[in-house]
């Protein structure tokens, strides 16, 4: 063999050699994508444009398939889809699952945060994660935590103008520190899944439910049934998105790079998106015959007073269980304060 002909066959095996990586660099992995509600959701929307931008930004080497409205199983057993692997990233429900994430759920006391801008910038301080919240969300890598805009209550039948309008009505709660609130103000909480508190309000079986516009007028669909609306924008329900960590793991350096990136500060868009439901939410529930009550000052503090008992209470309940409460609460009502100078506020 000449010096050509071996130079030729030194390139060639050089290349057979060199082949498998680059196969292995444009082999497709497939992301299963799941969440609990339809595609006309806002925060559907930002999943989809998220998975959308995921694809491209890595060359087509991601392909996302979605699963919305519970396609893959109820709300409840979200956490546990991606916990398991049965999907590798999940938008999940903390309340679906109540008391399994109680330093996080901590944001739900009432009128902590005052819009969904706020709550979710004051959910993704880096410390707060990484020191508390993270560590009980376990066997799933948290990609964002968010909460939805605050909520109100609404009624089928009865106005709710004071507090002594509360009294004997059946409320569907969102949260255990929201039944402890209604429970406080003299209502009867009624634990209602998501999904059925429709059906739940044709009956008469609940009164009424505590949830937001948003969720009211667009992803429930409750125009035409709900006729009384109490502004009080008291309360928020938390969120997470989350990944299968042994998905993580199989990702390379650079995607795990760029799912990284994807989730990093996005907290004011998220936020925004989820304020944002406000308007269209209340309009569909005005346009089905509601009405939009406003609290008088008087009762507003009545309500807030009462609010901040529950709070309290709920902070000793959790320190009374060993759990750094105190601290977590603090600490999200400074950041809540801080965000609220720069963010949405409702209660402006």
């Amino acid at each position: 063999m000449n010096r050509r002909e071996f130079n030729k066959s030194l390139i060639a095996g050089a290349s057979l050699i060199a082949a498998p990586s680059v196969a292995r660099s444009q082999t497709t992995i497939d992301l299963k994508l799941a969440y609990f509600v339809g595609d006309q959701h806002a925060m559907s929307k930002w999943l989809i444009k998220w998975s959308e931008t995921l694809q491209k930004e890595s060359g087509g080497r991601i392909k996302v398939t979605r699963f919305p409205g519970s396609q893959m199983g109820p709300v409840q057993q979200h956490y546990d889809f991606v916990r398991t692997g049965q999907a590798d990233v999940a938008w999940f429900l903390h309340g679906a699952t109540p008391s399994r994430f109680p330093l996080t759920e901590i944001v739900q006391v009432p009128y902590l945060v005052g819009s969904a801008e706020i709550g979710t910038k004051t959910l993704n301080d880096s410390e707060l994660r990484s020191k508390y919240l993270d560590a009980e969300h376990k066997g799933v890598k948290v990609l964002l935590l968010l909460t939805h805009q605050p909520g109100n209550v609404h009624t089928t039948k009865k106005p709710i103008r004071t507090v002594d309008d509360m009294k004997g009505l059946r409320l569907r709660f969102a949260s255990p520190t929201i039944r402890d609130y209604i429970a406080a103000l003299g209502g009867t909480p009624v634990g209602v899944l998501p999904t059925e508190q429709v059906e739940q309000l044709q009956k008469g079986t609940i009164d009424g439910v505590f949830i937001d516009y948003g969720g009211a007028g667009i992803a429930f669909k409750m125009g035409g049934i709900l006729k009384h609306s109490t502004e009080m924008y008291s309360y928020v329900s938390s969120f997470g998105v989350g990944m299968n960590p042994d998905f993580w793991a199989k990702l390379p350096p650079d995607l795990q790079a760029l799912v990284t990136k994807s989730m990093t500060g996005v907290e004011k868009e998220v936020g925004e998106a989820w304020d944002g439901l406000d308007v269209p939410g209340k309009k569909a529930i005005m346009d089905g015959g509601g009405e939009a009550i406003k609290l008088s000052e008087a009762e507003n503090a009545k309500f807030r007073k009462i609010g901040a008992e529950v709070a309290e209470a709920k902070v000793k309940e959790l320190e009374g269980k060993g759990m750094p409460a105190r601290a977590i609460f603090t600490t999200m009502k400074s950041l809540a304060e801080k965000h609220a100078k720069t963010s949405k506020n409702f209660w402006n």
